[in-house]
């Protein structure tokens, strides 16, 4: 996110990007190298050297940086290990299904999403869920509230 909110203004040096992420410099070197390969972020040598990005952050969908970094979108596979595993094991069709959902929600998200709709402010989806949350709190309690009077 710090390449994200100082684009197009200089070179950023791996130990301030550490710092300002809370990351350990190894750790992130290892980040920025897979970044650099992918040709998302470029190195510059020197003593005004560092990191920055190659692309404006509206063109950098978090998807990328994700399936980058980490592999599949959800922590339940990709979706073509889902779609086979729903049409294989049928005693648990319906649990890969409502998994393949999820993993299809969370890309979509992903995938709308920019590193400048982050370092911008609050994300759309933030702003969807907060609202949600809101419109989820009274039903909630309401029931909440009929079932311990019937008890």
């Amino acid at each position: 996110m710090t390449l994200g909110r100082r684009y197009g203004t200089e070179t950023v040096k791996i130990r301030d990007i550490a710092l300002d992420s809370d990351l350990p410099e190894k750790f992130l070197e290892l980040i920025l190298l897979e970044l650099k390969n992918a040709r998302i972020v470029e190195s510059v040598r020197g003593a005004k050297g560092g990191y920055r990005l190659r692309r404006a952050p509206a063109e950098i969908k978090l998807s990328e940086i994700i399936r980058l970094v980490d592999g599949p979108l959800a922590p339940f596979g990709d979706a073509d290990q889902l779609r086979s595993l729903i049409v294989t094991d049928p005693d648990h069709r319906a649990l890969y299904g409502v998994f393949l959902e999820v993993r299809d929600a969370a890309a979509k998200i992903l995938e709308s999403t920019s590193v400048a709709d982050i370092v911008g402010g609050a994300s759309k989806s933030r702003k969807r869920s907060g609202a949600k949350k809101k419109a989820r709190k009274s039903p909630t309690l309401s029931i909440v509230h009929e079932s311990a009077e019937g008890e």
